[in-house]
């Protein structure tokens, strides 16, 4: 085994990864940028290497950089993790090239699955179903209608270099196409490096299924068992549960068919192969990421695969045991579209109790910066029955305590009870990201506002007291300044999609803003003329600041 690893990530990742490690008698190295110093994954570590600057690209994702760090330090072997180089296949060489152990797939692995479209051509040469849709990149606009004139709307427009709902659009109509396309690749770009996009049928109301697999060599890959991940939103995860409530008659065949895929990209170490389980019980091939969430410790097993050790155990050997459900807690805002609130946590209590398990990247006083993601923890139960498992989690997040930044927590809580979700009937329509507004009502004294969060088509009074400060701030400056068009979080202005003068209507895009890895579109508040704008592409904006006015 190794005797020190460089952990390539931040977060409840790298604190996850450091633990194991620890149990291990591993010593680890953290990286950290300016903004992350005093973070939980650099106490998790024995030592670290700040990484000068704040972006991505300047420091967890600067590859000369993070090779050095390993080369000061004396590190034989580096974790990617999730995200960040987890899935580049040219990192994993340059980490090799250095003289490190990479502890992840094999770059022809990589390479193979981490081309969305490569990937398809793959699962079909192995007699995988995969979603009606293009085998090649698309060129423009034109290729998107002409696709929708001959299957159908809706179409999803993703992203060829990568996956976890980057670079993911969906246009519902020709009307649709051109903005949808336009915003597909430009994060596509943006998150991956390259602006290339294929297209996919749009299923409707599909499950979203995982199947964790484990290769100890290529060509001897097994799954472990599958996991429901149908609830999310901007095309991304905020609960899984283990095993799928429904369509249990498929897993074993949806099993082997992720083995197939696997073994025919050659991949190696821990892997998930995604797929869509449509209303009749028919999957087909998504795509296939890393990751490590449920089950057995598979950090563990990724040490033992990179250090060419026995993994001591073959699938026969693993028994499934009763029910888990996973809530992702996110520094989101549910009552206001989950609108991103990077901030300072100015208390954090975790849960506890039998059956309960958090892993976290962040405790009291501690900032979650604008320019990552928004995930704060994961929240895990376990139950004997999915009753059981269920009931837990919400008693889990009724204890959890995070205040300082708007939470999920409330959309979790109110997911939970969903009829859909206790029949198991939910799909990743379930909570659609347009379905999820701030809707101006009147309560019990006739004063404020109300979150109302749309659940299945079915509106949901949200309220805790984190919302109490930010719905009257929103209150004031309606009244105040009814025709202001303000920013809802801080974020940097990606794109100004109005000229002052244009006619708007109430609800039109006026910008686009990003920040923690998600873009959002700030619309008009009423119908008018654009009077004013105070913002052009590249600005960044504080909350709350004036972006246009309407008149």
């Amino acid at each position: 085994m190794f005797s020190k690893v460089l952990i390539a990530n931040r977060g409840e990742i790298a604190v996850r990864i450091a633990r194991t490690c620890r149990e291990l008698g591993i010593t680890t190295v953290a990286v950290y940028s300016d903004v992350d110093a005093r973070g939980l994954h650099v106490e998790a570590a024995d030592e670290a290497v700040h990484l000068p600057g704040v972006t991505s690209t300047d420091t967890y994702l600067n590859l000369e950089a993070v090779i050095d760090a390993a080369a000061r330090t004396g590190a034989g072997a580096v974790h990617p993790g999730y995200g960040f180089f987890s899935e580049r296949a040219d990192a994993a060489e340059a980490f090799t090239d250095a003289g490190l152990t990479w502890i992840g797939p094999p770059p022809e692995a990589s390479r193979a699955v981490g081309d969305k479209v490569r990937a398809r051509q793959l699962a079909e040469s192995a007699g995988v179903s995969v979603v009606p849709g293009t085998l090649r990149p698309v060129g423009g606009v034109e290729e998107v209608h002409a696709f929708g004139e001959a299957n159908g709307y809706p179409i999803a427009i993703k992203a060829a270099g990568g996956g976890g709902g980057r670079g993911l659009r969906v246009a519902g109509s020709p009307d649709e196409v051109g903005g949808a396309f336009e915003s597909a690749v430009r994060e596509a770009q943006a998150y991956f490096g390259q602006g290339e996009v294929y297209l996919e049928r749009y299923l409707v109301r599909p499950k979203h299924v995982e199947v964790q697999i484990l290769a100890a060599r290529a060509g001897e890959a097994m799954w472990l068992g599958a996991r429901d991940c149908s609830l999310q939103r901007r095309h991304q995860k905020l609960v899984e549960e283990t095993p799928p409530p429904r369509f249990t008659e498929v897993i074993p065949a949806m099993g082997e068919a992720a083995v197939a895929v696997a073994n025919a990209c050659g991949y190696v170490n821990a892997g998930t192969v995604e797929f869509l389980v449509d209303e009749e019980g028919r999957f087909y091939f998504l795509d296939t990421i890393t990751e490590e969430v449920l089950g057995l410790d598979l950090v563990a097993c990724q040490l033992r695969i990179a250090a060419v050790e026995p993994l001591g155990f073959s699938r026969e050997d693993l028994e499934p045991r009763g029910h888990a459900i996973e809530c992702r807690i996110n520094a989101e805002d549910p009552a206001r579209a989950f609108a991103p609130g990077p901030g300072a946590i100015t208390r954090y209590l975790e849960p506890g109790g039998l059956g309960v398990r958090v892993d976290s990247g962040y405790g009291t006083g501690d900032e979650i910066p604008a320019a990552y993601d928004s995930l704060i923890a994961k929240l895990v139960t376990w139950g004997a029955t999915r009753e059981e498992a269920r009931r837990r989690m919400l008693r889990a997040l009724d204890e959890f305590v995070i205040e300082g930044v708007p939470t999920t927590i409330p959309a979790h809580k109110v997911l939970l009870e969903n009829a859909e979700f206790r029949d198991g009937t939910y799909s990743t329509q379930t909570v659609e990201a347009g379905a999820l507004e701030s809707l101006a009502t009147a309560d019990e004294t006739g004063d404020g506002e109300a979150a109302v969060l749309l659940v299945a088509g079915r509106p949901v009074r949200l309220w805790h007291p984190a919302m109490a400060a930010e719905a009257s701030a929103s209150t004031s400056a309606g009244r105040d300044a009814p025709g202001t068009l303000v920013a809802p979080m801080h974020g940097t202005v990606l794109k100004v999609l109005v000229s002052e003068g244009d006619a708007v209507e109430r609800g039109d895009p006026v910008a686009v803003l990003e920040a923690m890895k998600m873009e959002t579109n700030v619309v008009a508040p009423r119908a008018g003329s654009i009077e004013a704008l105070h913002v052009k592409e590249g600005d960044i904006v504080e909350a709350g600041e004036a972006i246009a006015e309407v008149g």
